[in-house]
């Protein structure tokens, strides 16, 4: 009597339109069930069996249902995919090929073939390149996967670099070169300043020289400074093949271990570099430093010709410095460029500290790989004097640069830093009041006020305060007209000298080129600086995740197991802590059932950075703290660490 009755299959669709419905992104968890995560605060419960329609991460509607006295989500609607294009590991089973992603999470083995574009052949362990194109919250009955590029081969050691670079969309490669490429394409007038004693100082294995330098005394203990740039511009013109890849690469890519080029090696390493005694084409500026510290408003932009004298290295100038080791330089006249170059540096520092925002002295991990890419340990580099030399010397150019594009036409591509926001102003002012720090809000959101906040930070030295500081401050950003770099300290900041490593660094060269040479200035469109913008970040989640990638297999060796670790914490989360070993640099996470047994008591505020017991502070960020390592899961780059309360 009820089959195919009109009302009560309008009864149903009635009851179904009144179903509540709720939107979200699902989190899974290791035991089958999931949660569909509404905001910060509110979640729901996704039962194992509703959690086969989707996947980690979905984007989805979901029905709000009452099952056994508790609230439960049922999928309804795929708004967004987490899985569009990824990257996975191939598992062939019973001549079926199957994918597992390569994300935390995600165990889905998911059935997929090659797309009828894929050349390749793909066997069991082979990494390879994916496009999610079937979903079951979508109408199909499985989850369907075409592949469409092989990464790599199980075996191959390469695997961390390759897939991280996949996963990201980043090049594997350096860019193909033509002939063409490696023609000088400028016939301009260049000043020959090929028999002054011009000096590189770069690491001992740094091949991409793209900044020498020149310094002379003066009688009145003024300082002349000339910055040579290597001008890969000269070969490579605006709009060309070649120019059209730098401009989608952006960057050269540095990860641990090794670097993909922006440019062709041949170009970048070679012909551009500025090797020692080769004849190099560059743009050059002239720079004079005053005697309190100060650069003196002329300044000099020309092309020239030069010819380095000497490929020094941070180490061996810094033991010289510093009098230590057995290194001297190989001759008096660059023994003289030191001396006034380390004057330079210390006159510069002194002014920074007074005028603008002086660094602290920084620590950089860097990974010990073999030949064949397997990690032997983590060297630990700290910024020494000859690395300050260089940066001092590059912050002048680059300030001198931002003085002449905006004098003369108004326009480059700019760093920019604004600081604080007037609502992020307010809080900062509130949490120092804390501290008797009295800053107002209108006061440290101008640039002078900023940096006068920066010094009295800087002299305190509280580590706590510091990272709270930076949660409120801005991000740096690029911007193609002037505008101040807060962080830095200066009111405007242009960098030109990388361009071997930095589009944006060619596009500021031509830019100074056009200033020198009176022609006409092709102004920067506003997509580019959301290019850079855009690349940069990718670039540093790649150098991220090939390093977690790194320090799993690294802490893997038995030498690590019971070994007790000093971490930094770094982060309050919603569920643990994450930490630094300073040893090494591994980031590690401490869950909160390592931290106190029962979860009630505990309060992880993330606002202040603070972990509460019952209400009494126990850890917050910057704490140093002693920790053990407890699990290192290589699938997901994760290292579980828990406290070791017996020190």
């Amino acid at each position: 009597m009820f089959q195919n009755n009109p009302l009560l299959t309008q009864l149903k669709k009635n009851m179904h339109a009144k179903t509540p419905r709720v939107e979200g992104i699902v989190k899974s968890t290791e035991r089958g069930f999931g949660f569909l995560e509404i905001d910060i605060q509110k979640s729901y419960f996704i039962p194992p069996k509703n959690m086969k329609k989707v996947m980690h991460g979905d984007k989805i509607i979901a029905l709000l249902k009452i099952e056994k006295d508790r609230e439960i989500v049922e999928p309804e609607k795929l708004i967004e995919p987490f899985l569009n294009r990824f990257v996975g590991k191939i598992e062939k089973k019973d001549n079926r090929l199957f994918i597992i992603p390569d994300y935390p999470f995600l165990k889905h083995l998911i059935i997929c073939q090659p797309n009828k574009n894929c050349i390749n052949t793909f066997q069991n362990g082979d990494w390879a390149i994916a496009q999610l194109t079937k979903h079951k919250l979508k109408g199909h009955h499985i989850f369907y996967a075409e592949l469409t590029e092989k990464i790599t081969q199980e075996d191959d050691p390469l695997i961390p670099w390759s897939v991280t670079l996949a996963r990201h969309n980043l090049d594997r490669k350096e860019p193909l070169i033509e002939e063409n490429d490696l023609v000088l394409k400028e016939y301009y007038d260049r000043k020959d300043l090929t028999n002054l004693d011009f000096i590189t100082i770069d690491n001992i294995n740094t091949k991409d020289i793209d900044d020498a330098i020149f310094v002379d005394e003066k009688s009145n203990g003024e300082i002349s400074l000339t910055v040579a740039i290597a001008d890969p511009t000269a070969y490579i013109e605006h709009g060309s093949k070649l120019d059209i890849i730098a401009s989608n690469r952006i960057f050269t890519n540095y990860l641990p271990g090794f670097n993909i080029p922006m440019l062709p090696r041949k170009l970048s390493e070679d012909i551009c570099s500025l090797n020692p005694n080769k004849r190099r084409p560059v743009v050059a500026c002239h720079m004079t430093i005053l005697n309190d510290g100060s650069i003196s408003d002329k300044i000099q932009f020309f092309l020239a010709w030069i010819k380095s004298k000497s490929k020094l290295s941070y180490d061996h100038v810094s033991d010289w410095i510093e009098k230590c080791g057995t290194w001297i330089p190989p001759t008096k006249s660059i023994e003289k460029q030191i001396l006034i170059l380390h004057r330079l540096c210390l006159l510069r520092m002194k002014w920074r500290k007074i005028n603008a925002v002086l660094f602290k002295d920084s620590v950089e991990y860097r990974f010990h790989l073999s030949e064949c890419g397997n990690v032997i340990d983590v060297i630990i580099e700290k910024r020494r004097i000859a690395h300050k030399i260089i940066e001092e010397s590059m912050i002048i150019a680059n300030i001198s640069a931002a003085n002449f594009l905006s004098k003369n036409i108004g326009f480059g591509i700019y760093n920019v830093h604004t600081g604080f926001d007037l609502v992020n102003a307010e809080n900062a002012v509130s949490f120092l009041r804390n501290y008797n720090l009295n800053f107002s809000a209108k006061e440290i959101t101008t640039l002078k006020g900023f940096c006068n906040l920066r010094r009295v930070l800087n002299i305190l030295s509280n580590n706590y305060i510091d990272s709270r500081i930076r949660r409120f401050q801005s991000f740096g950003d690029f911007s193609t007209t002037p505008g101040p770099h807060f962080a830095l300290g200066f009111s405007e900041y242009a960098t030109w000298t990388s361009p071997i490593r930095k589009y944006s660094d060619m596009i500021n060269h031509r830019l100074l080129k056009s200033i020198i040479k009176k022609e006409k200035p092709i102004k920067p469109s506003e997509d580019i600086k959301l290019k850079i913008s855009e690349q940069r970040r990718r670039n540093r989640m790649a150098e991220r995740d090939v390093s977690d990638w790194l320090y799993t297999i690294l802490l893997q060796q038995k030498k690590y197991q019971n070994k007790i670790f000093n971490a930094e914490i770094t982060d309050i989360a919603r569920s643990g802590i994450r930490a630094r070993l300073i040893e090494n640099g591994a980031n590690v996470f401490i869950p909160a059932s390592f931290i106190h047994p029962i979860r009630e008591e505990l309060n992880f505020n993330q606002e202040v950075g603070q972990v509460f017991i019952n209400d009494i502070i126990h850890y917050k960020i910057s704490d140093l703290i002693q920790v053990k390592l407890s699990d290192i899961r290589l699938e997901t780059r994760s290292i579980i660490a828990k406290p070791d309360f017996h020190n």
